[in-house]
């Protein structure tokens, strides 16, 4: 099919996006102002815009097009399967191949006895059914005053009210009535911005400690569950220290708690092996999935679930479920994905080839005077700027000015790259070849360059006060 080039010029396009759609976290009246980039199509790990700029995405979407852009075999996968069954839901004792087919591929990839599959349609709906799945499995069990889950600040895992309330993100509790009642959250592993003069590895093991803190404070017959990102992705990227898992794992373990790991992100392929829980050496109870399930071709997302806690739900009715649940053409083109991955051995291009090009290139950044640190794990890294490299500065303007301006100079230099208040993210398409990472590389040091000078310029390169 060719290229979709014949459209409304820029300037109407973008008038009726600012008329009509509402976008996901955004001030609307700033956008409307500046005017949406309008993205057109896509091959690969680059973008087309409206204007004719070739974007290199450095992000995969978001943090979910595993397998790249223009696979037409997931169109032609997703084609089929609508013409011989559109749609059917899972409720009242039904059921479909493709949901049959992806739940059985799902539990032969994931570790350990995590051998069920709940579908949702998001990682936020697969976190929503966590938190009901946790507590009716601790009522079920005759312990229904088990029903604190503890998180994590900073931390995302989606924004519905449910999931939103899990994730730790200031600004998202600050609207809506977040969090809900029995949601607690404990102090991130974020050596770089909050370790002080601790060792990482100390600091690693204090931080998990908080959670044992705050199992105790509560009262262990009261708390359902811990959950947590393995590596913290929309947070920044946070990389715990390697004494942080570990010692998390005991706790819970000692305390007989659940444990969520959301894998949203860190699944199917990023760390270099099918999960993060794999990478990180965590042994959870349920892990929550969604994105490089089907590499952002279809909205589809689940919780694996091991076998203790789903035979203690199947022991009666979960009165859960979406419409969506193992959505037909979402599972087979999920199926599809998975094929690719496996047949295409691009855990073995990401191990052998793309990791060891992308973290030589992004630790290769570490030079620049406004990078303060440069950490990577498999295909997903980050980068803190600072006005002072050897104290950890933070800026002395308010958080995320210097990110937003780095930002702004990658999209002027056809780089998809995100900011997290001050930190630098990427999360490129596992297939990227090591000549895209070097030109990766380029534009984000070019960015870097082009940021360093304007806030040399604007007098901004001053560190807070301690």
């Amino acid at each position: 099919m060719p290229a979709i080039t014949n459209h409304l010029p820029t300037s109407e396009l973008q008038a009726l996006d600012a008329a009509h759609h509402m976008h996901p976290f955004t001030a609307g009246g700033e956008l409307a102002a500046k005017g949406a980039r309008i993205i057109t199509r896509a091959k690969g790990v680059y973008l087309h815009d409206s204007e004719g700029h070739e974007i290199l995405d450095a992000m995969a979407g978001l943090w979910c097009v595993n397998i790249g852009y223009g696979r037409s075999e997931l169109a032609d996968v997703a084609a089929r399967q609508m013409k011989e069954l559109p749609y059917y839901n899972t409720f009242f004792q039904t059921t479909h191949v493709p949901a049959i087919a992806l739940a059985q591929k799902i539990s032969e990839l994931a570790p350990g006895d995590l051998n069920h599959v709940f579908f949702a349609g998001s990682g936020s709906e697969a976190n929503d059914t966590n938190i009901r799945m946790v507590r009716t499995y601790w009522a079920i069990k005759g312990k229904p005053a088990k029903t604190i889950i503890i998180s994590r600040k900073n931390a995302y895992h989606g924004s519905s009210v449910g999931s939103g309330s899990l994730g730790g993100m200031t600004p998202m509790h600050e609207q809506g009535g977040l969090p809900i009642p029995d949601i607690h959250h404990i102090n991130q592993p974020n050596w770089w911005s909050e370790g002080g003069d601790m060792s990482p590895e100390a600091f690693g093991l204090a931080r998990a400690r908080e959670l044992e803190d705050t199992i105790l404070a509560h009262g262990e017959d009261r708390i359902a569950a811990f959950i947590a990102e393995p590596i913290q992705g929309a947070g920044g990227v946070i990389i715990p220290p390697s004494t942080y898992w570990p010692e998390i794992q005991r706790i819970c373990d000692k305390y007989e708690i659940l444990l969520i790991a959301d894998e949203v992100i860190c699944g199917f392929g990023r760390t270099g092996n099918w999960f993060g829980s794999e990478t990180l050496g965590i042994t959870p109870h349920i892990m929550t999935i969604a994105k490089g399930l089907s590499s952002g071709y279809q909205p589809i997302g689940g919780s694996i679930v091991c076998d203790e806690v789903a035979q203690v739900i199947g022991s009666g009715e979960f009165n859960h479920g979406y419409t969506y649940s193992g959505h037909p053409v979402a599972s087979a083109v999920a199926l599809e994905n998975i094929r690719i991955l496996e047949e295409e051995n691009v855990l073995d291009h990401v191990r052998k080839v793309a990791m060891p090009a992308l973290h030589e290139m992004w630790h290769g950044l570490a030079d620049h005077p406004l990078v303060g640190e440069t950490t990577i794990t498999g295909m997903m890294g980050s980068l803190a700027l600072t006005p002072h490299k050897d104290s950890r500065a933070r800026f002395a303007m308010d958080a995320g000015t210097a990110g937003f301006m780095c930002r702004e100079r990658c999209f002027a230099n056809n780089l998809v790259m995100r900011h997290v208040y001050d930190r630098m993210v990427i999360s490129p398409p596992l297939v990227i070849s090591t000549d895209e990472i070097a030109l990766l590389g380029q534009r984000a040091r070019t960015a870097l360059d082009e940021c360093y000078a304007q806030l040399k310029d604007g007098d901004m390169l001053k560190p807070a006060a301690q």
